[in-house]
C-alpha cells in the first residue's frame, strides 16, 4: 500500500545550526502546538536524539487518540525523524531537515509519510481531510518558527521564574522562552514536581526560599479568573488578593535576599482595567486610573511592585488586554456560538476593545525582562483596537458564520451583574504608546490576520 506523503518548507534568515538548536531547546514541541488543537504531553524524554521517546494526547471530537512516538536518524545540525510507534495511523514518519544556504539563511522541510487507519476505507473517508489539516499545522508552525528566530529578543540567556505558568499566557510564555534560549522555573501552589518548580502560597505570605537562587527575573501572572462568574463579595475578595498578595510575597522574599543576589526585574501582569470605562478616548500609559473595581485592583496590584522597586529591582507592569486565544479566555468562549451561526455583537457593539495575540505579549514579557531601559507601565496591546460590532463581524468573516444575534446589555447584566459592567460593556481604547516609542515590532497588528493566525483559517 503506498504511503500518503506530505512535504513543506519554508526560508529562515538564519544560520542553520541556530534554526536546529531552536528545535532541540525544551520549549519547542510546546511552541509548535497549534493553539486550536487539544495536544497534551505526557511523557517526553532524550531530547530530539536517536532513541528519545515522546508520548503524548491528542482529542479528535470527545476522543482521546493516544501516540507513542520515537525520534531517530539523528544528524546534528541537519535532521531527525519521528516515527509512530503506536497511535491512530496505520503509518506515521516526520523529517524534519534542514538544509543551509550560507552563513545566514537556510531551508526547513517538514515532510511526512503517512498511512491512514483502516485501509482504502480510511483513505476514502479521511485522504482529503488530512492533508487539510496538515496544510493548516505546517502554516502556522512554519511561520512560528520563522519569527521567532528572525525576530528574536537576542541578548544573554536568562534564568526565569514564572508564576501562574498553568494558564493561557503561563503555558505560552514557558514554551517561548525556553526557545529564546531562557531557562524557566516555576512558582506552583500545589507541591513541586521536579527541579524546576518551587512551592508558593500567596495566601499565607509563604515561598520556597530556594526559589529565587540564580534568578535573573521574575515573571508575575496569574490570579482568580475575572470573568469566571458574578462577582460576589467572597469572589471579589479572592480576585483582588490572589494578584496583590502574590505581589507581596515575592516583595519579602527578594528584600530577605542578599543586594547582590537578587533578581535583575521583575515583570508584572496588568490590566487595561485599570483605565476603566472611558467610551471613545484614546488611551496611553499616562491616561488616569479609571474609577470601578477593576481599577481599583489593577491599582493596588501595580502599587505592590513599588515595594520591590525601591530594593533595586527594577519593574515593570504589563498592561493587557483581552488575549487572542481559541485555547483560552473571551476568544474560547465566544467560538462555540460562532460556530453554529448563532453570534453577534454585545449590546450597542460600540463599547471599545484592546486585544493582543499570545505570541506579541510573549514577546513583550521577554523584551521587558532583557531591556534595561523598559521600567514602569505598558500597554500590553496590539495597536489597534477595534469595537465590538468591528471584532464580532470580523471573528464571523474569518470563521465564514453570520454575526446577527445580539446579546441584549440586560440580559448580560442579568446574567454577570457587576461583571458585566466593568468588562463585556466597558470601553477602553488602550494604546501600546510606550512600546511603540521603544520600537517593539508587532506580528499581528491588524485584528482579521491575528484572528486567522490564531485560529489557522488563512483561507
Amino acid at each position: 500500500m503506498a504511503d500518503e506523503i506530505f512535504k513543506r518548507s519554508v526560508r529562515i534568515a538564519r544560520p542553520a545550526a541556530e534554526v536546529f538548536a531552536w528545535h532541540e531547546r525544551a520549549g519547542a514541541f510546546a511552541r509548535l502546538c497549534p493553539p486550536w488543537e487539544r495536544v497534551e504531553l505526557t511523557r517526553h524524554v532524550g531530547g530530539i536524539r536517536a532513541g528519545a521517546r515522546v508520548s503524548l494526547r491528542t482529542k479528535a471530537g470527545p476522543i482521546w487518540l493516544k501516540w507513542e512516538i520515537e525520534h531517530r536518524d539523528y544528524l546534528e545540525g541537519r535532521q531527525f525523524r519521528d516515527v509512530l510507534l503506536s497511535g491512530p495511523f496505520a503509518k506515521w514518519e516526520h523529517l524534519h531537515r534542514i538544509d543551509s544556504e550560507g552563513e545566514h539563511a537556510c531551508v526547513l522541510t517538514d515532510e511526512i509519510h503517512y498511512r491512514l487507519p483502516l485501509g482504502w476505507l480510511g483513505r476514502r473517508g479521511g485522504a482529503a481531510f488530512t492533508r487539510a489539516q496538515l496544510s493548516r499545522m505546517f502554516e502556522y508552525r512554519h511561520e512560528v518558527t520563522k519569527a521567532d528566530l528572525e525576530t528574536g529578543a537576542g541578548g544573554p540567556a536568562k534564568c526565569v521564574l514564572v508564576s501562574g505558568g498553568s494558564g493561557l499566557v503561563g503555558r505560552a510564555l514557558q514554551g517561548f522562552l525556553a526557545t529564546q534560549g531562557c531557562t524557566v522555573r516555576l512558582l506552583v501552589r500545589r507541591p513541586a514536581r521536579g527541579e524546576s518548580e518551587f512551592q508558593w502560597d500567596p495566601t499565607t505570605g509563604t515561598i520556597d526560599g530556594r526559589a529565587l537562587e540564580g534568578v535573573d527575573a521574575v515573571i508575575l501572572l496569574g490570579g482568580e479568573n475575572v470573568a469566571g462568574g458574578r462577582w460576589t463579595t467572597v469572589r471579589k475578595a479572592a480576585i483582588r488578593s490572589s494578584r496583590v498578595d502574590g505581589a507581596r510575597t515575592l516583595a519579602k522574599a527578594i528584600a530577605a535576599r542578599p543586594a547582590g543576589e537578587r533578581p535583575e526585574v521583575v515583570v508584572s501582569a496588568a490590566a487595561v482595567g485599570f483605565y476603566g470605562s472611558k467610551g471613545d478616548s484614546v488611551l496611553g500609559e499616562d491616561a488616569g486610573l479609571g474609577g470601578g473595581f477593576l481599577a481599583e485592583v489593577c491599582a493596588a496590584w501595580e502599587g505592590e511592585l513599588a515595594a520591590i522597586e525601591v530594593l533595586g529591582v527594577r519593574t515593570v507592569a504589563l498592561r493587557t488586554g483581552v488575549v487572542l486565544s481559541p485555547a483560552g479566555g473571551a476568544l474560547a468562549k465566544m467560538l462555540p456560538a460562532f460556530l453554529v451561526g448563532a453570534g453577534g455583537r454585545l449590546a450597542t457593539g460600540r463599547q471599545w476593545m484592546s486585544w493582543i495575540t499570545p505570541d506579541d505579549l510573549c514577546a513583550l514579557y521577554l523584551r521587558a525582562v532583557l531591556d534595561p531601559t523598559w521600567r514602569g507601565a505598558f500597554n500590553a496591546v496590539a495597536p489597534e483596537p477595534v469595537t465590538n460590532v468591528e471584532f464580532t463581524a470580523t471573528l464571523a468573516r474569518v470563521l465564514r458564520r453570520p454575526a446577527i444575534l445580539p446579546v441584549p446589555a440586560a440580559a448580560l447584566k442579568l446574567i454577570f451583574g457587576e461583571m458585566a459592567e466593568e468588562t463585556l460593556l466597558a470601553s477602553t481604547r488602550a494604546v501600546p504608546v510606550r512600546a511603540t516609542q521603544a520600537g517593539f515590532t508587532w506580528r499581528h497588528a491588524k485584528l482579521e490576520s491575528a484572528l486567522r493566525h490564531v485560529l489557522g483559517r488563512k483561507k
